[in-house]
């Protein structure tokens, strides 16, 4: 492509040619189905675990059940993943010389990370219809109508794809995909400490802070309000879980205009 390409063709370009990387990846998935079971049998496995195991020693704040109040936490736990999962496909690919053959067609730089976050999006959609059905059979419920909860469902694709970014980032920064695999338990930690699961509320005050200030949090505070789930925030909390929505929304533009970039030129360092 030529430097007289005009932006909006170079758009075009770029968007047709993620669309393309999509589909591989959507493709790959069905000579795969091993990992597609299994990616949506952890959220019911979660769901079991944490709502029967766990959830007769934990106290809801203000009364109601456990399970309601446990939902959004683990939908906000499942969009966390896409962090790990584009970061492990990346630098497989990087790792195993897709990438350099991708270099050498004419490909518009930024579609392969696109095309990754795309096809985790699309990934997403069954692994959560998955985790709403499951809930669904375990009492939970939406309360505030079709709206709220398409709202909620938004907020959760949303920040999902902005995470996804941040995986591409990852991804392409470490060496190799070994070394992918070695950080992905270490983004457990990053899940549990936020609400997802207990209120911060019996946490110490440093800890607590960073709950609080983790997307995490407030994506399932956000959530909960919007489906009217019980646990709403005490009064006196930190602004990400006082105003959720607008802290989601915050979140997920600060990260994408933060890992977009650094994507990009990551991707170009790669090949050099």
């Amino acid at each position: 492509m030529t430097t007289h390409t005009p932006p909006l063709g170079r758009l075009r370009w770029t968007v047709a040619d993620g669309l393309t990387l999509v589909g591989r990846e959507l493709g790959r998935l069905r000579q795969e189905p091993g990992q597609v079971v299994a990616a949506l049998i952890f959220p019911i496995v979660m769901v079991v675990l944490f709502g029967y195991v766990f959830g007769s020693a934990i106290q809801v704040p203000g009364g109601g059940d456990y399970r309601e109040y446990l939902m959004p936490g683990l939908f906000a736990m499942v969009t966390f993943t896409a962090m790990q999962g584009v970061m492990g496909r990346m630098a497989a690919d990087a790792s195993h010389g897709v990438m350099d053959r991708f270099r050498s067609m004419p490909m518009a730089r930024l579609a392969v990370p696109f095309g990754q976050t795309g096809a985790d999006s699309v990934i997403g959609v069954p692994l959560l219809a998955a985790m709403v059905a499951t809930g669904l059979l375990v009492g939970w419920r939406p309360h505030l109508g079709p709206l709220a909860t398409a709202e909620a469902f938004a907020l959760i694709a949303l920040l999902r794809y902005a995470l996804g970014w941040v995986g591409a980032y990852l991804g392409l920064a470490v060496k190799d995909e070994q070394t992918a695999t070695q950080l992905a338990p270490l983004f457990l930690p990053i899940t549990m400490l936020s609400n997802a699961f207990v209120p911060t509320e019996g946490m110490p005050a440093w800890l607590r802070l960073i709950a609080e200030w983790n997307p995490i949090s407030a994506l399932t505070a956000a959530t909960r309000r919007l489906f009217g789930n019980a646990g709403a925030p005490a009064e006196g909390t930190a602004w990400p879980l006082a105003h959720p929505s607008a802290a989601v929304l915050l979140w997920s533009a600060v990260l994408l205009a933060v890992f977009v970039p650094l994507s990009l030129r990551a991707y170009a360092r790669r090949g050099r």
